[in-house]
């Protein structure tokens, strides 16, 4: 039981990565009716976010403290980040450490310029044009934005750590009845999946409860009536596409404790986010998430040593074995819409 719980555990955390990067490419597709294969650069775009701000945090200028010596006696030279010396060393340290949660601040409107720049300069020009085109000028702009990361932060992780109160792990043993030590998990992890699904929660609510999100609802149902009804349903299409970036940056930035922020990280997940797309039926964001969390908690029984003990390299193609499955059973996915994807 205690091996079933962890890998349910690990499961969620893989499933909310993978569900938040597919929500936000099923909003681009459900709304404005494009396949981007860019949304992996605006997740690994995120996570350097976070990358930024701890840097520009960390900036400390040299001063010289006669108190302290070397072992000539000659005064010590010291590093002062200027938030200490702004807001004290308490805290001035306490705004380095949180760093990463304080990112998503910084994110959010970054993310959001980078989404407009993206469906005003490049995007909008290929509405109409066939998916294979899509395909290809999306997938090169990702190639374009991972060579620009690479250029200016290196080929290599970039550890970019929780704050010290999130270092340590959670005892679910304990809780539970079960033996103490037992089932241990990363306080982070836990922190990232509560994360996902308030933001998940977020999104479905603004759709369903606000006036902007009916609108946007009733678009992706019926663009053309809600045109002649004398409503601009492509600025409101545009806000989605810059919503769907923040959704992906904001994925990034909370897992960049997790998984070291490098260049080609925008790649790893974006091919498995299209197959959770796709197993989730596309244009259903409800199928984007499940099929995120279902596919995240197979892929970590999949990973299992008992498991790869019997089927050695099951756990790099159980979503691919799923996938295949799923779609030959129900070809239009888990819940996927009548006439998407459809000639």
């Amino acid at each position: 039981m205690d091996a079933i719980f962890l890998q349910i555990l690990n499961g969620l955390d893989k499933g909310s990565a993978y569900a938040l990067i597919a929500l936000g490419l099923t909003l681009i597709f459900g709304t404005l009716g494009v396949v981007n294969f860019a949304h992996g650069a605006l997740f690994m775009i995120g996570a350097f976010c976070a990358v930024i701000l701890s840097r520009i945090l960390s900036l400390s200028y040299t001063s010289i403290d006669p108190s302290r010596t070397d072992f000539l006696g000659n005064p010590l030279k010291v590093e002062t980040p200027y938030v200490e010396a702004w807001f004290g060393q308490n805290v001035g340290s306490a705004i380095i450490d949180w760093s990463v949660p304080l990112a998503i601040l910084f994110t959010i409107p970054v993310m959001a310029i980078i989404g407009l720049a993206m469906e005003r300069g490049l995007i909008k020009y290929f509405y109409k044009r066939p998916h294979a085109d899509q395909i290809l000028v999306t997938f090169g702009l990702a190639i374009v934005l991972q060579e620009i990361i690479k250029l200016f932060f290196g080929a290599n992780p970039i550890p970019t750590p929780a704050p010290d109160v999130f270092s340590g792990s959670f005892d679910f043993g304990a809780i539970i009845g079960m033996d103490p030590n037992v089932i241990i998990y990363p306080y982070w992890r836990i922190v990232y999946f509560l994360f996902s699904a308030v933001i998940i929660g977020g999104v479905f609510a603004f759709l369903q409860f606000t006036t902007f999100g009916m609108v946007v609802r009733a678009g992706m149902a019926d663009r053309q009536t809600v045109g002649l009804l004398g409503i601009n349903i492509d600025k409101r299409f545009t806000v989605m596409f810059a919503l769907a970036a923040v959704v992906a940056g904001l994925a990034g930035v909370m897992y960049a404790p997790i998984n070291s922020p490098n260049y080609h990280m925008g790649m790893d997940f974006l091919v498995l986010s299209f197959v959770v797309v796709v197993v989730g039926g596309m244009g259903s964001l409800g199928g984007a998430v499940l099929a995120g969390f279902v596919l995240g908690i197979l892929e970590s029984f999949a990973s299992m040593a008992q498991v790869v003990a019997i089927l050695p390299g099951i756990n790099q193609i159980i979503i691919y074995l799923v996938a295949i499955v799923i779609l030959l059973t129900r070809p239009r996915g888990l819940m996927g819409r009548k006439g998407v994807m459809e000639s």
